[in-house]
């Protein structure tokens, strides 16, 4: 990640973002919460308040400020009691939550401090139908001076659960635009080290969550892809999050265990997690497509889909479910293509396709509409929205 060096000082202003979703943590989140602190930077004074452990990845900008990350209930009242000493300390104007989760802690100081409360939503943070959540989150959440959704479905959301119009604003997640150039390199050392040459390559990046569907995707979708396609490989980039409060989850284990089933397990490769950029582009320029067959659980909505951005950044179309903020994050026939929730048949068809025939979905395409979402543009969003 790049911090940038140099600061416009006009018209700045002192945000505190208090967040647990920061790197090493693995996810959209964490990578949208590190540019939210990094692109606010340039025009203000921004300081941090997250788990100890992002200190050291932290963008070197912002002032940082530390709590334990486990368990959960601690780093909240750590969170809580440090947010009212620096408001104390260093009086900020504006008190920017990186989600729901800690939405109770900058809505509270914020009124006692009467400074301004921003609130950025994720799917989850406002579809939960926990009782407590519901009972204390989400009247908080209500409360704040605005509301941020990362997209269309997540604010429709937002005005189901009773927050006003009124505050609600869409500012979608972002990607490094222009992306890293193509290392032939690397790629060609990718195939060998993976005996990748000659095969058609489908991947999933993510955490490996009940959600994400990759274990139905195994069951119900890859056997046919394979049956009509036999060099087709399913390069999995992600691993069971340890950190993570969903606790629906999937793992290799079961994965495993599904494709022996139908004796695909040698077209199944995992990789785990990838946090060095230049990799992560070596195997989006590589793959043929990004299958990202996301369930629909109202409970548990795909806030985004930024992994589909990511993908179009390097020219690699994506075949998903059309669910939840999927329906922002591609284009349909543009850069993607969205398939009816649930289809299994006719994603496997659509996968069949883009695999055995010249596609419309050129990697111009692609990219034309991944640069809209650049990280520069989420800057600007947000300080229009200050």
């Amino acid at each position: 990640m790049k911090t940038h060096l140099i600061k416009n000082t006009t018209h700045q202003m002192k945000i505190l973002l208090v967040t647990r979703n920061l790197p090493p943590l693995i996810g959209g989140m964490e990578r949208l919460n590190w540019h939210i602190g990094d692109e606010l930077s340039l025009k203000n004074e921004v300081l941090i308040l997250s788990h100890t452990k992002a200190k050291r990845l932290s963008p070197k900008e912002c002032s940082f400020f530390g709590a334990p990350l486990n368990p959960l209930a601690i780093f909240l009242i750590f969170a809580f009691i440090k947010t009212f000493f620096i408001c104390l300390k260093h009086k900020p104007d504006v008190i920017f939550a990186g989600s729901g989760l800690t939405a109770p802690i900058v809505v509270f100081w914020a009124k006692i401090f009467r400074k301004k409360s921003i609130v950025y939503i994720h799917g989850l943070d406002i579809a939960t139908n926990h009782p407590i959540y519901n009972r204390i989150w989400i009247p908080m959440i209500r409360s704040a001076d605005k509301v941020v959704a990362n997209s269309t479905p997540t604010q429709d959301i937002c005005l189901h659960k009773g927050v006003s119009y009124n505050k609600l604003t869409i500012i979608h997640p972002g990607v490094t635009f222009p992306p890293i150039e193509k290392d032939q390199t690397l790629i060609n050392y990718i195939k060998n080290k993976y005996d990748l040459n000659n095969k058609k390559i489908l991947i999933s990046v993510g955490r490996l969550t009940a959600r994400k569907g990759i274990l139905e995707f195994v069951d119900y979708s890859l056997p046919t892809i394979i049956q009509s396609c036999p060099e087709t490989i399913l390069v999995i980039i992600g691993d069971t999050p340890i950190h993570s409060l969903n606790k629906n989850l999937q793992s290799k284990e079961s994965i495993i265990s599904m494709a022996e089933k139908y004796a695909i397990q040698s077209n199944i490769l995992f990789v785990g997690n990838i946090s060095d950029d230049s990799l992560l582009s070596a195997w989006y320029y590589l793959a043929d497509i990004n299958v990202f067959p996301v369930k629909h659980i109202p409970e548990d909505p795909e806030g985004f889909g930024m992994v589909a951005i990511e993908a179009a950044t390097y020219g690699t179309p994506s075949i998903a479910f059309s669910t939840g903020g999927i329906t922002d994050a591609i284009q349909n026939n543009e850069s993607g293509i969205l398939i009816e929730a649930g289809n299994y048949k006719k994603f496997s068809e659509a996968v069949i396709n883009e695999l055995t025939n010249s596609s419309s979905i050129t990697a111009l395409k692609c990219q034309e509409f991944s640069k809209k979402f650049s990280w520069k543009n989420l800057g600007k969003n947000l300080n229009d929205l200050l």
